[in-house]
Formats: C-alpha cells, structure tokens, sequence
C-alpha cells in the first residue's frame, strides 16, 4: 500500500557526509549506461487504470528516489516493471531488452529484484531457509558468506524462524534474498518503513554499499530524510505520472515545491 510522504528539513550540512552518495557509475569514455527505460507506462489492477504514462530512465550505477502522495502510483509503477499488475502497456526496456511483454519469472532472469513493502518473508523458515530458497537467476550473485558479512545479524540469526526476527532483521533477509540471485537492478519498496532509527541508519549504509558495488537502485520513500543524502535523483509523481524531476544537488531550491507536492 502507498503511504504520503512527509516532506522534513532538508538534512543539514553536518548530516549528510557519512551518507552521501558517491558519483554513480559511467562507461569508459565517461558516458553513462542506461540500465532501466520506462516509457508512456499504464497499468490496470482490473478496471482501475492507476498509471497513466509514466516516462523515466535510469542510468547504471545510480539511486533513484519515487516521492508522492498516498496514491500516486509510486509502488504501482514498481509492481509494474516487474509484471505483477493486471495488465500493461508502453514500454519498460532492461539493459535495451524490452520486457513490456515479459512474465515476471522472465524478467527477474533479466537481473531485475523486487523487494515488497510487506518482505514476504516465511515464517516457518529459518533465516537461512529464507535466503536460500530463490534460486540464483544471473551470474554475479552474491555467496552467502558475502551475505553475512554485509549482514552480520542475519549470520546470527541464521537458525532463527522468520516468526523471531525483528522488523529491521526482516528487512535485511528481504533484501539479501535479491542479492544471492543475481539482481542487479533493485526495486525497493519503503525499505525504512516502521523501523528504529539505528535500523534506518544500517540501511542507508546497506544502499550506499551496494551503490559502490554497481547496483542501480529505484526506491519508493516516505522518509524522506533517509532518501534525501541517498539518491542521485528524485522523480514526483501525482495521479500515476512523473510530473518533477529533480537532483540531490537540486534539493534546496526544490523544498518549498516539494511541501506543496507532498505535503498534506
């Protein structure tokens, strides 16, 4: 379910280096990879038509912030590029493949995860039950030990049920799962939602971390000061389109728009 977003304080100076986003990544010659193309995108869950041409890019290496109001489309639009509403139409292209047509099983072998806001996790499974059941899709996934070592909790917890785990380690597991496949584009979905700020701070190392890995990664936010020092670009959405777009070194200028955008 899509929450609003409520539109903080920019993050100070001081607060921002231990979480700004290093440069993303570029190909040789300086020019930047264009992993994802999302182009006049409409979605239907049954007869409600919730996306109405949506239009964005994302180029490798970068992390990419959707911000709007409750409804606007944003978890829609993720759910989408991954095939999992009723139906759709445009085009959604992954490393210039087209997937518009694509089953989901076919698009997450395009290296492609998705990481739902209710995590999925099961509980009847130990943790590394829960980690291990994807199957690996791609070349390039992280080992398991890889794993722990970004996620020491979760080696500690590794016998633990799914019931016993915390929020913030829940949310761990959610994301590890995607990385032992092989994806390298992440579909994150309100990653920070309900959790203790020590969490929220790990998290925001986590992304960082796997940025200056390579991964690209598209965020849904409504904690926007856990998004602001992350993400390399902003993209508003309003009634299932992108009507701003805007950069990390954009934001001040952009505050009071966004207040009046996000704001209730």
């Amino acid at each position: 379910m899509e929450r609003t977003d409520v539109v903080t304080p920019l993050p100070s100076a001081g607060m921002q280096p231990a979480t700004t986003a290093p440069a993303a990544a570029t190909a040789p010659g300086g020019t930047r990879r264009r992993l994802l193309e999302v182009r006049d995108l409409h979605a239907w869950y049954g007869e409600s038509h919730v996306l109405h041409g949506v239009d964005f890019a994302v180029d490798e290496g970068e992390v990419v912030t959707l911000l709007g109001r409750n409804g606007a489309g944003r978890t829609t639009t993720l759910r989408a590029i991954m095939g999992l509403t009723g139906s759709r139409k445009g085009s959604i292209k992954v490393h210039g493949a087209e997937s518009i047509s694509m089953p989901t099983h076919r698009i997450a072998r395009l290296g492609v995860g998705y990481c739902p806001e209710e995590r999925g996790i099961f509980s009847s499974l130990s943790t590394q039950e829960n980690l291990m059941l994807p199957p690996v899709l791609t070349k390039g996934g992280m080992s398991v030990e890889q794993i722990y070592t970004m996620f020491p909790n979760l080696r500690e917890r590794a016998s633990s049920q799914g019931t016993r785990l915390s929020g913030g380690e829940q949310q761990m597991l959610a994301v590890a799962r995607i990385l032992r496949t092989g994806a390298r584009l992440l579909l994150l979905d309100e990653i920070s939602e309900g959790l203790a700020p020590v969490i929220v701070q790990k998290l925001a190392e986590m992304v960082l971390a796997l940025r200056r890995q390579g991964y690209t990664i598209v965020m849904v936010e409504q904690n926007f000061r856990f998004a602001a020092p992350l993400a390399d670009r902003f993209l508003v959405m309003e009634h299932g389109r992108v009507i701003e777009e805007f950069t990390q070194a954009q934001l001040p200028q952009h505050s009071q728009k966004l207040r009046e955008y996000l704001g209730v």
